[in-house]
């Protein structure tokens, strides 16, 4: 199975959970993700894309063998050409070129939740004339890094506005099958803000805690969206939640962050999320979703300064995308991920902070 993503861990040790043969291309090829997948070649993903070095690394990988079909993460929210290119080559296991192109598209995706009766703030492509008020995102932008306040910025091609509304940021993690939309949970989230992106992602934890009329409120809205625009396999809709009120940000149309924290707990032989995924995308559902019965948070964790040589060392089993000894990361970008399990959402989230703080630990002394 093909899976191209700017991170593409979750996905690969998903698939070999359940069974199958995982062939990655993501930017940062970490110790991780190489003992979970049987082939990677690294594209990054993350910024401005070489459509034709992906095509020629997914050809890599995909040569001497049958190829199940592709599976696209994060990264491709702005290139919906490329996931038509894929789509030509490779059975696209998720949504198609054109559904990504219309929900990615700021203007569109207002229309659709205006005809599905969805509260989604007030978006624009001028300049608002109260910028206090609002906020500028790059279109297709994702991890909270194009966000910012819109005070002092100009139009741009590829930049929208977006009022702000009042509430804290929760997503719901959605599974399809291109006709109904079962909803596996919600997560709570938070930023890792700098001077420059305040709105930077920082980590999930779930469950949210969310009043069950509100809960219920915001499925019927997912549901209302998916029947004007039906989503296939697993993807997320970001609100903000201020008491019984909720606006929809935005989907996203593949599986996204908060992948980790929905993972299938002692499941039987072959199951994972990655499985669900595939046989959403075939047209089946489970009979119901999953349930958890602890609390999981996860949060990434930025170097606080250049790292010319990741370290080698003997990473606790709650780090993953451990990034392979020697590999140069600079200043606020990612280092790894720390996840942790408890009885409440409150002890889960101050023991990922505690564990992220330890990390910080480590690398604090001197590193070339």
């Amino acid at each position: 199975m093909l899976i191209a993503a700017a991170s593409g861990r979750a996905l690969a040790a998903s698939a070999a959970q359940a069974g199958f043969v995982p062939l990655v291309a993501d930017a940062f090829g970490d110790q991780d993700t190489l003992a979970a997948c049987a082939g990677h070649v690294r594209v990054d993903l993350r910024g401005p894309l070489d459509g034709d070095k992906l095509i020629e690394a997914l050809d890599t990988l995909a040569a001497g063998g049958d190829c199940g079909g592709a599976v696209c993460g994060s990264g491709f929210e702005h290139r919906a050409d490329l996931l038509a290119r894929i789509a030509q080559r490779w059975p696209l296991l998720g949504n198609a070129a054109e559904t990504v192109a219309r929900i990615k598209d700021p203007m569109e995706f207002a229309r659709l939740c205006r005809a599905a009766d969805v509260a989604h703030p007030d978006t624009a492509l001028v300049p608002p004339v109260d910028p206090p008020a609002w906020l500028s995102k790059r279109v297709g932008g994702s991890g909270g890094w194009h966000i910012r306040p819109a005070a002092g910025v100009t139009a741009g091609k590829g930049f929208y506005f977006q009022r702000r509304v009042a509430g804290e940021a929760v997503s719901a993690l959605l599974l399809g099958d291109g006709r109904n939309v079962m909803l596996l949970g919600f997560s709570a989230q938070w930023t890792a803000p700098l001077p420059r992106h305040p709105f930077r992602y920082g980590g999930a934890v779930r469950p949210a805690t969310l009043r069950d009329e509100v809960m219920q409120s915001m499925t019927a809205a997912v549901e209302r969206f998916n029947a004007a625009m039906p989503l296939i396999g697993l993807n997320s809709a970001d609100f903000l939640v201020d008491g019984d009120v909720f606006h929809l940000l935005e989907i996203n149309p593949r599986p996204g962050a908060s992948f980790d924290l929905f993972e299938l707990q002692d499941a039987p032989q072959n199951a994972s999320l990655f499985a669900l995924h595939v046989e959403a995308c075939g047209g089946s559902l489970p009979a119901q979703a999953p349930r958890y019965r602890d609390a999981m948070a996860g949060a990434i964790v930025y170097a606080e300064r250049d790292i010319g040589a990741a370290p080698a060392l003997d990473w606790p089993n709650w780090v993953s995308d451990r990034p392979v000894a020697g590999s140069r990361i600079e200043a606020n970008q990612p280092l790894c991920s720390v996840s942790a399990r408890a009885e409440t959402a409150a002890e889960a989230r101050a023991l990922v902070e505690e564990r992220s703080a330890k990390i910080h630990g480590l690398l604090r002394e001197p590193v070339s």
